[in-house]
């Protein structure tokens, strides 16, 4: 029992070309770089957070937002890491030309790729720098993709089929948050298509897996991790599915009791979305709070089907990843636990580390002791 109560807990997400682990004590990313070389980056974590913010509720904002902010760190190093190893062809032959629809599609993805790919607590900043004012565009692009444009289109479909629902009550919110679910879904296969951000949902596959296989109390190598599923019951993407379900719930319970803004529906609409604004920390913390339950409940048994709407999406945003991936993976689990394993003996901050191949870093004293 003693060796159970000692064991870290794991969270992850996945990056370009790449996979960030976390634990109590850890944070590490690995990305193979074109040549085949794994670039390691491990940074110790603080101090776990005491007080207030491991309130029941405040955790979950807590947890959002600091994960937001993470993600997004270690999406844009890795990127420029992928950037580096870019062939001359595939450079923009001047600064003047225009980057594609498709790298604009993934550099706005990026708050939320951070979100539906992550899974677990909030760990620190890994101290890559990324560029403040684009990251604030693309968080506003989230907001106006999940929040905005599925009032618009409630209100579209409330028009073109005549419903006379007024805003505030709970058959509109009920179509908002329908228009909420197919944009989420749309979205994810939209974004699917990009190449990059394909490969990155097959890393997310890789460290579900290498998570599972770790949870599992599996030696930690690809063979065991290939055999698990890509689908996790911590997965962002469910948050982002639960999400739109319990601010149905909650809209719905608050709606009819919001001021009514004087003027046309217009001006109604422009209204209520500006006051649903301020509730959107607290849904976000109950969602914390319910996916924290039925991921410690309800993985088993009949309360399992509360997960598949959320794994149904994870089968947009996972895929089935190669062994190359299952690597990374479990590289980036290994560097994570070497902390673990080293306690007080390791240095807070350590140079990123590059490694030949796999086959190497296993070889490495530190890393062989990173085991279940």
């Amino acid at each position: 029992m003693s060796q159970e109560v000692a064991r870290p807990y794991i969270g992850g997400q996945a990056v370009i070309e790449g996979v960030m682990m976390r634990s109590p004590r850890s944070l590490s990313i690995v990305c193979r770089r074109r040549s085949g070389e794994l670039v390691v980056r491990e940074r110790a974590a603080p101090t776990l957070a005491q007080g207030p913010r491991t309130w029941p509720l405040v955790r979950g904002i807590v947890t959002v937002v600091e994960s937001l902010k993470l993600g997004s760190q270690a999406l844009r190093w890795s990127a420029d890491l992928y950037e580096q190893d870019l062939d001359d062809d595939d450079k923009p032959k001047s600064k003047k030309t225009p980057p594609s629809a498709s790298n604009v599609l993934t550099a706005l993805s990026l708050p939320i790729l951070s979100l539906v790919t992550s899974s677990g607590e909030a760990a620190p900043s890994t101290g890559s720098k990324g560029a403040g004012g684009f990251g604030f565009i693309s968080i506003l692009f989230a907001v106006g993709l999940f929040v905005a444009a599925p009032q618009a289109g409630a209100e579209g479909i409330n028009k073109l089929l005549d419903l006379g629902l007024p805003i505030g009550s709970p058959g509109f919110q009920a179509l908002t948050g329908a228009a909420k679910l197919l944009i989420v879904v749309g979205y994810m296969l939209l974004i699917r298509q990009v190449a990059e951000i394909r490969r990155v949902f097959q890393y997310h596959g890789a460290e579900h897996k290498a998570i599972s296989t770790y949870e599992a109390h599996e030696e930690l190598t690809v063979e065991n991790a290939a055999k698990k599923t890509t689908l996790h019951a911590r997965c962002g993407t469910t948050f982002l599915v639960m999400v739109a379900l319990v601010s149905i719930l909650v809209f719905s319970a608050i709606g009819a009791f919001l001021p009514t803004i004087p003027g046309g529906r217009l001006a109604q609409s422009v209204g209520f979305f500006f006051m649903k604004l301020p509730f959107l920390p607290f849904i976000a913390a109950i969602t914390y709070e319910l996916q924290r339950f039925f991921a410690r409940f309800c993985t088993v048994g009949p309360l399992q089907v509360l997960l598949w709407p959320g794994f149904l999406v994870q089968k947009i945003t996972t895929a089935e990843p190669e062994p190359a991936q299952l690597e990374v993976a479990l590289a980036s689990l290994r560097a994570t636990l070497w902390r673990e394993a080293a306690a007080q003996g390791a240095p807070a901050e350590v140079p990123d580390r590059v490694f030949p191949d796999y086959g190497r870093l296993l070889a490495d004293p530190g890393y062989v002791g990173a085991r279940v």
